[in-house]
């Protein structure tokens, strides 16, 4: 039998911040309609609305993570409280600066044009880094708390874990290129590895086309938050109609598979950015790379259901 999930107390303040994403993104899609500018090849308001939704998504599942947490332990639950209190904090002005620049006109991220921009690229940058060390206890705690059922237990360590790794594949985005070093515009960073940015790219995600992009393995890793513990609810799920997945076991070792793979991809993805090649144009390495993660996923997975379909009928 599959013990139910603990008693969740939200993290408010987290939720509030979600709530405001909501909107923000809501206006986002209005500025879309309505205003036709452009920034960098991409529609002006395409970023704060990725950004609100990203930000919103991170938001509500921070505050189901810092509810998880026992009860019993009130000081650790009150030093993940104040550690997404300030990731809340911290993720508002980072959202401001986003959503300023945007109504100006302005690009937000890398701009240090003139001293103002510098200081709020400066501001904006200390807020990220902020939010990512605010979320370093949180993991600690759930590291230690007792999570109950294995199998979710891992999904939703690994995931946080697998977040911190991709939110700090960011940094890779910071350092300037050669074509800045040897003409230097204003702008020092980029989301693109072999040609400027504004490129040709995936719509509304602005993915390049054409060259590597580090946003990739960004939003890839970041979002193991919601993908790996959503795989362990729909495991829990299908158990109704698979005998096999009832047991712990099996379900923990499908998602040991998972959690490979995702590992797996997340490294490749990396590797394809920093080579300076496009997601859309794979060369017969990756391919090949790729086809050996989720074929080696595939036969770990179809092993341990074998297995443990053979204890589950003993």
């Amino acid at each position: 039998m599959i013990p139910a999930p603990p008693a969740i107390r939200w993290h408010r303040p987290l939720l509030w911040l979600a709530a405001a994403m909501a909107i923000l993104a809501v206006g986002a899609i209005v500025g879309l309609i309505v205003d036709p500018r452009t920034l960098t090849g991409a529609p002006l308001w395409a970023k704060p609305l990725k950004f609100a939704i990203s930000v919103g998504l991170y938001a509500v599942t921070l505050s189901w993570l810092i509810g998880l947490l026992p009860a019993a332990h009130a000081r650790r639950r009150h030093l993940a409280w104040w550690a997404g209190t300030i990731a809340a904090v911290f993720l508002v002005v980072e959202m401001v600066i986003i959503v300023g620049a945007a109504a100006a006109g302005l690009t937000s991220h890398f701009n240090v044009s003139t001293a103002f921009h510098a200081a709020l690229w400066s501001v904006m940058a200390a807020s990220i880094v902020t939010v990512w060390v605010a979320a370093v206890p949180i993991a600690i705690l759930l590291l230690r708390a007792d999570l109950g059922d294995p199998a979710r237990a891992l999904a939703i360590r690994a995931g946080l874990l697998i977040a911190l790794v991709g939110m700090g594949l960011a940094f890779l985005m910071t350092g300037p290129t050669a074509a800045q070093l040897d003409d230097y515009q204003g702008i020092v960073g980029a989301h693109t590895v072999g040609v400027a940015d504004g490129g040709p790219g995936l719509p509304l995600l602005g993915w390049s086309t054409v060259a590597g992009d580090l946003r990739i393995p960004h939003f890839v890793g970041m979002h193991a938050l919601q993908v790996l513990p959503l795989a362990a609810l729909l495991l829990e799920a299908l158990a109704r109609w698979m005998p096999a997945l009832a047991r712990p076991l099996a379900r923990r070792g499908i998602l040991r598979a998972l959690v490979g793979l995702y590992l797996g991809v997340l490294a490749l993805l990396t590797g394809q950015a920093l080579a300076g090649q496009s997601i859309v144009q794979p060369n017969a390495l990756v391919i090949t790379l790729a086809a050996a993660l989720f074929g080696a996923a595939t036969v770990a997975i179809a092993v341990t259901l074998r297995r443990e379909s053979r204890r589950a009928r003993a």
